[in-house]
C-alpha cells in the first residue's frame, strides 16, 4: 500500500505511551503483507502486496472501536492534516476554552518524540502519545491500545491528532465519529484538488490560520469551492487558533454534538 512512506513497520516500532506515567509498552500497528519472490536465473522480483487484507483487518478492528465508544456515548474526532497546518494549537485551545464545559481525552500521533502530548498535558487534559517510528498514519489497533490506557468515561470527547499526512489517514478508519480536515491559509487554496482522497472522506473542514491572509495568496471562497468540488457535504469553519477569531463557531459546533450524559 505505502512501502514506500514506511508503513510496513518492524516489531517495536510502535510506542504507546500514557503522558506522567513512567511505565509504557509496545503495541505493533498492521503492516504490508508482501510477498517476494525472486528468480535465482532471471534475478526478477516479483511483488504482490496485500492492500485488501491490510484494509479489511483494520477495519474490523475499528468497528469494535466504535462500537465500544458508541455504547459508552464518546463523540470521537479524528483531526487530520499536512504537517504544520496547526491542529496541535486548535487542539489546545479548544481543550483550554472548553474543559470546564466537557470532560476531554486525547490521543496524540508523530512518528517521533511526545513534544505534541507534553503540550496537550499542561491543559491538564488526559493524554496518550502513540509514536509510529516510520509508520505515516495511526491505524486502528493503535488506537484501540491508547483507548484501554485512557480509559475514558461515558458522555465524553475524545479527540485524536493524527500523524501529518495528508495521504494515508484517509485510508485508515480508527472508529472514529467524525474526521475533520485542517488546512491553513498558508498551504494554497488548491490543497483539496491535489489531496481529492483526503477531503472527500472527512466530514468537517477546519481553514485555519485566517490571521494571516492579509499576507498569503489564498482565495477563502476558492478553497471552499475546490472542497465542494470532491465532498459537497463539507462543513467548514474558518478560524485563528492565534487571535482567536472564529472559535466560538466551531465551540458551538462542538457543543451541538456532544453526547447528552
Amino acid at each position: 500500500m505505502c512501502d514506500t512512506c514506511g508503513c510496513n513497520q518492524p516489531d517495536g516500532a510502535v510506542t504507546i505511551t500514557k503522558i506522567g506515567e513512567k511505565n509504557h509498552d509496545h503495541s505493533h500497528g498492521i503492516g504490508d503483507k508482501t510477498h517476494t519472490h525472486q528468480s535465482p536465473a532471471s534475478h526478477h522480483v516479483h511483488t504482490v502486496t496485500m492492500e485488501e487484507d491490510i484494509l479489511l483487518k483494520n477495519n474490523l478492528t475499528a468497528e469494535r472501536n466504535r462500537g465500544y465508544l458508541e455504547a459508552k456515548n464518546i463523540l470521537t474526532l479524528n483531526l487530520v492534516s499536512s504537517p504544520g497546518s496547526g491542529k496541535t494549537s486548535i487542539l489546545e485551545r479548544t481543550l483550554k476554552d472548553l474543559k470546564s464545559e466537557m470532560e476531554f481525552y486525547v490521543i496524540e500521533g508523530d512518528q517521533q518524540t511526545s513534544r505534541d502530548a507534553e503540550r496537550i498535558d499542561t491543559t491538564g487534559v488526559p493524554v496518550v502519545q502513540v509514536n509510529t517510528g516510520t509508520g505515516c498514519h495511526l491505524d486502528s489497533t493503535m488506537i484501540r491500545t491508547a483507548i484501554g490506557k485512557l480509559n475514558p468515561n461515558d458522555h465524553s470527547v475524545l479527540l485524536i491528532e493524527n500523524v501529518g499526512n495528508l495521504v494515508c489517514p484517509a485510508l485508515f478508519d480508527l472508529g472514529e465519529t467524525l474526521k475533520v480536515v485542517i488546512i491553513s491559509t498558508t498551504e494554497g487554496d488548491d490543497k483539496p484538488l491535489k489531496y481529492p482522497t483526503m477531503f472527500s472522506a472527512a466530514d468537517i473542514c477546519i481553514i485555519n490560520k485566517t490571521d494571516l491572509l492579509p499576507y498569503v495568496e489564498f482565495d477563502m471562497g476558492l478553497c471552499q469551492k475546490n472542497a465542494l468540488k470532491v465532498n459537497h457535504h463539507l462543513e467548514f469553519f474558518q478560524i485563528s487558533a492565534t487571535n482567536g477569531n472564529g472559535l466560538e463557531k466551531w465551540y458551538d459546533w462542538i457543543r451541538s454534538q456532544v453526547p447528552v450524559g
